[in-house]
């Protein structure tokens, strides 16, 4: 058989592949067919296969990578059912359904290694199935040509997928627009501060019109420059070419004058999606922009009103199969401004019956600006809210349309959870919570805080280390390192100018920031920019003792971390070989003479003079100053260095603040991260801003992780709704609540069970010695149950550590009812706190499941921070100093992470017993828990623990038992559900909050 050209091949295999859309069908037959009269001699082996592989045929591996991508992404395929996506498993069942031997599995696991990323997260009430794949498939137009722009701009197969899911996961929760009956759906799309909301939501859009949605109305930003940004990137990268163009000969100048992008010679026009044609004369429809990028919305005139027109069954409403499928759809991207919204809104009042026909979708990007009623927890308390004026306008946009649906987007959740549920003409995401994965290539808060590290401090480096790579600390002893984030900014600008020169695309570095942020005085930020300024033209860049300064810093910081976390980039041999790349990135920051700009302003006017508009400017190289401004909604491109020591007290400010999350594409290793940090012994810790985002961060993670725990569905129902979500959140954030004080929360939290995962408990009783002494008196039966030998524990090496970590520490078997009494007696600063695990453990005596015993774990730390006492005449136990969380009643953490580490493993490996020492009196086995059991210490420095010992014993009202507990893991009912509410008002049990005045609500019982 001859040898089949390459060409040949693809040609095969891409007509093959176009008939297995819907599943992975016996390869060789269908190759077979594909190649029929015109390669009638073909060699379909899999030899010839495999050998294109390993030689890296880039045209049939990315082939292969798109439709492998899919099937590995498919949601509950018939012909997969017992296997989850983006797993082995998965693929196994494909090569299966192809009939590939192991050779071929090998290669293709190489060239397309399964994408094994998270799904997005989806707490929803029960809806009606509509999107089906089938419907989905036959209407896909614009969705075609935006996942097509993406695979041009460089997004791989699986992030495209990745997208597709996320989307496809908000847009089945809407409501079908042919339907007859008007619904509206609300929910909330919750990402990662500049992560890409952005693109789902343009794939959201894209997804919707397909299937029926003939009006968008976008929300995007409070000020024009963030409006035009959201506009440009719909139109380039949806909307496109043709229908911007409407019908204009790119030929004909006149009739080219007012189009945007054209008549103005934009840059990036070649790169706006083309369709081939007018949409609607390719068996499609037309996008008409009711808003352009330099025009907010100003009026109606025909646009929504011509739809009455183009119904081809003037008699049916325009939401029916027959005229929805042929009306073009409409496309506004509105600015969040009372004036632009009062217009829109008294434009649609003048148009009746269409209203009622036509199915909407509101996006409201960045939705907790503007949009909710309050963020103040001081307002909520004095029962003073107002509906402001934006979130007021958005209700009378719903009440105008009948079959609207509204989906906000965000990256701070919680107040969002939280806007006043009990008002049903707000935006409460009563209908689904999407929580969007976070996508490859993200530089979030596990990428600055080391959150789960098990490498002891004293061990961590440039590789193993987020903080050591991009975290310089500011402390008041070693002064403001501002020239150093300053010399840092030049530095970078010149490594991603020389990675240009050296193979690297210029497209990531074509922006080249730093922010400056430590007041939200604009008197401030005038007076810190003009110091910026001074700095910078005395710095001596272009001298000797300039570049002595700046080799030293290249060889002290950016050397080692970049040989660390990207030695496969392109790196300078000596300083001498940067130098010329360092005076061109001088010119470039320092161009016109004004290396500082200053961003506090409030008006569009101000926006428009500053040039910083990312999409339009071909370079900005700048050292932005500022305050809120630069906090929501306004990127910053090409951010590298950060230089931040403002303080605040609200989390969701502190979060937005982190504009340095982002996407850093060959320049991550460049980034640096100056944050004002507390003395190692100061007093303080609330100025310490770094530990106040680490904090913030982990409640955050946390909420997310237990919003994917709680959202798998069982026996096609879901384990919690949204209007359940409150309660749960209220774990995390203790002040919040409705609104209103003549209201509460419908939903109570009754039972969380954890099954082989940990129990951690928060709130602690606050500076309450008493309560302390009581609770610890409360342990003493347990503490009398450590035995006096040392038992040793370890952990195997994983990515961040070659070494096996071992610790000691004191060990004993308790009885289930012995710590059950002991649990059920705790004081907690809030009430009921612990009630919902109390529940779950008190079942775990054989009416749930059966646990015999709970193996106590004291751990013994370090030698170097040891501090042992005894309570109340126990042996002595090592001592743990933590720092509650600032303004809450929680810690950080309490168990370590090696400590947690080792005890998972006791509990993931107890299908037989384990012995733990010589005499067996220690063991795990399968209906044994793990108890680790800490005497912590509430203080900022190592001599706070020495504080509370007296004579080799621990003053019991100054120790707080801290305790993580893992249930083993046969501790799980037969229904599988991990989470259980009750209505506290069961006659409206779909309704957020309830009013507190009035008769009591009957509660069913627990």
């Amino acid at each position: 058989m001859n040898r089949t050209p390459a060409d040949a091949l693809l040609n095969i295999h891409a007509s093959a592949l176009a008939g297995m859309v819907s599943s992975p069908k016996h390869f060789e037959r269908w190759a077979a067919l594909a190649a029929d009269e015109d390669y009638p001699d073909a060699d379909l082996s899999e030899e010839r296969f495999h050998e294109s592989l390993v030689s890296a045929d880039e045209a049939l591996t990315a082939l292969w990578s798109r439709h492998l991508t899919a099937w590995d992404f498919a949601e509950e395929p018939i012909w997969a059912l017992d296997t989850r996506a983006r797993t082995d498993e998965r693929r196994a069942v494909i090569y299966d359904r192809l009939r590939f031997g192991g050779d071929l599995r090998k290669a293709l696991d190489t060239a397309v290694p399964v994408a094994k990323l998270p799904g997005p997260t989806v707490i929803t009430r029960e809806f009606t199935p509509w999107y089906t794949t089938e419907r989905m498939t036959a209407r896909s137009f614009y969705w075609k040509s935006y996942e097509g722009k993406l695979r041009a701009k460089g997004w791989s197969d699986a992030a495209i997928a990745s997208l597709d899911e996320a989307s496809r996961a908000v847009v089945e929760r809407l409501t079908d627009p042919e339907q007859a009956a008007a619904r509206q759906a609300k929910g909330l799309v919750v990402g990662y501060v500049q992560s890409g909301k952005t693109a789902n939501f343009t794939g959201v859009t894209a997804k919707a019109i397909d299937a029926g949605y003939r009006l968008v109305i976008v929300l995007g930003g409070t000020l024009n420059l963030l409006r035009a940004q959201t506009q440009r990137r719909l139109d380039m990268e949806l909307i496109g070419q043709e229908n911007i163009l409407r019908g204009a000969d790119l030929n004909d100048l006149d009739s080219l004058v007012g189009v945007d992008y054209v008549s103005d010679d934009d840059p990036d026009w070649p790169e706006f999606v083309q369709h081939g044609g007018r949409p609607s004369t390719l068996g499609a429809f037309d996008i008409e922009r009711l808003t352009t990028r330099d025009n907010d919305y100003k009026s109606l005139a025909q646009g929504i009103r011509a739809l009455e027109f183009e119904k081809r069954e003037p008699t049916r409403p325009l939401h029916d199969p027959a005229n929805i499928h042929h009306a073009a759809a409409r496309v506004l991207v509105v600015k969040k401004n009372k004036s632009v919204l009062t217009k829109l809104v008294k434009d649609l009042k003048q148009i009746h019956g269409l209203l009622g026909e036509l199915p909407a979708l509101i996006i409201d990007d960045e939705s907790d600006q503007a949009s909710v009623n309050t963020l103040d927890p001081k307002k909520w308390e004095a029962g003073t809210t107002e509906r402001t004026a934006i979130n007021g306008l958005i209700s009378q946009l719903l009440k105008l349309l009948p079959r609207a649906q509204y989906v906000g987007y965000t990256a701070t959740p919680f107040a969002n959870v939280f806007v006043d549920p009990g008002d049903d003409e707000d935006i409460f995401p009563s209908d689904f919570l999407v929580s969007l994965p976070r996508p490859t290539g993200y530089m979030g808060a596990q990428d600055f805080h080391d959150l789960n590290s098990p490498v002891a401090e004293d061990e961590r480096t440039f590789a193993n280390s987020q903080e050591k790579a991009h975290v310089r600390g500011i402390y008041e002893s070693s002064g403001d390192r501002l020239q150093e984030a300053m010399d840092a900014f030049v530095l970078s600008g010149a490594l991603k100018l020389y990675r240009a020169e050296n193979g690297l695309s210029e497209k990531p570095f074509r922006h080249h920031t730093m922010l400056v942020h430590q007041s939200v005085r604009k008197d401030d930020h005038a007076e810190l920019a003009l110091r910026i300024n001074s700095m910078w033209h005395q710095a001596g860049y272009s001298s000797v003792a300039g570049h002595e300064r700046l080799a030293s810093l290249w060889a002290s910081d950016f050397i080692p971390v970049s040989e660390a976390r990207a030695s496969d980039l392109p790196s300078p041999a000596s300083y001498e070989e940067l130098r010329p790349y360092v005076n061109l990135a001088r010119q470039r920051i320092g161009s016109n003479g004004q290396p500082v700009i200053v961003v506090n302003g409030d008006s569009d006017r101000y926006f428009d003079q500053l040039g910083l508009d990312f999409d339009r400017t071909p370079h900005v190289w700048k050292i932005l100053v500022g305050g809120t401004k630069l906090s929501r909604g306004f990127t910053v491109e090409g951010l590298t260095i950060t230089y931040y020591r403002r303080t605040t007290q609200q989390a969701d400010t502190l979060m937005q603040m982190g504009r340095w999350f982002g996407f850093r594409p060959g320049y991550r290793d460049l980034v640096r991260l100056y944050i004002g940090r507390e003395e190692p012994f100061g007093r303080d810790k609330s100025a310490d801003l770094y530990e106040a985002y680490e904090a913030i961060c982990r409640d955050e993670e946390t909420f997310r992780e237990q919003l994917a725990q709680y959202a798998v569905v069982v026996d096609g129902q879901p384990q919690m709704t949204p209007v359940e979500v409150p309660p749960l959140v209220a774990q995390h954030l203790p002040w919040v609540r409705p609104s209103a004080r003549n209201k509460m929360f419908n939903a109570e939290l009754v039972e969380i069970r954890s099954p082989g995962r940990p129990i951690e408990p928060a709130s602690y009783p606050l500076n309450n010695g008493a309560a302390h002494k009581r609770n610890t008196e409360r342990w003493r039966p347990l503490l009398d149950a450590l035995g006096t030998a040392l038992v040793s524990f370890s952990n195997p090496p994983d990515s961040s550590s070659s070494l096996t970590r071992t610790f000691e520490a004191l060990t004993g078997v308790v009885a289930h009812d012995d710590l059950l009494g002991v649990l059920s007696q705790l004081e907690w600063e809030r009430p009921r706190y612990f009630d919902p695990h109390l529940t779950y453990l008190r079942q775990l005596d054989g009416s749930l499941a059966k646990v015999d015993n709970w193996l106590l774990v004291s751990p013994r730390l370090a030698s170097n921070k040891r501090v042992e006492a005894g309570i109340l005449g126990s042996v002595p136990l090592s001592l743990v100093r933590r720092k509650r969380q600032a303004g809450k009643t929680s810690f950080g953490r309490i168990a370590s992470v090696e400590h947690r580490l080792a005890a998972q493993r006791l509990i993931d490996t107890a299908a037989a017993p384990i012995r733990l020492d010589a005499d067996q009196s220690a063991t795990v086995g399968p209906t044994t828990g793990v108890v680790l059991l800490y005497p912590v210490v509430d203080g900022d420095s190592h001599s706070d623990v020495h504080a509370v010992v007296r004579h080799g014993s621990a003053d019991p009202s100054r120790i707080v038992m801290a305790f993580t507990l893992i249930p083993p893991t046969s501790a799980m009912s037969a229904d599988r559900r991990l989470v259980r509410f009750r209505a506290k008002d069961s006659r409206h049990r779909n309704n957020a909050t309830i009013p507190v005045s009035g008769p009591a609500p009957d509660l069913p019982s627990v």
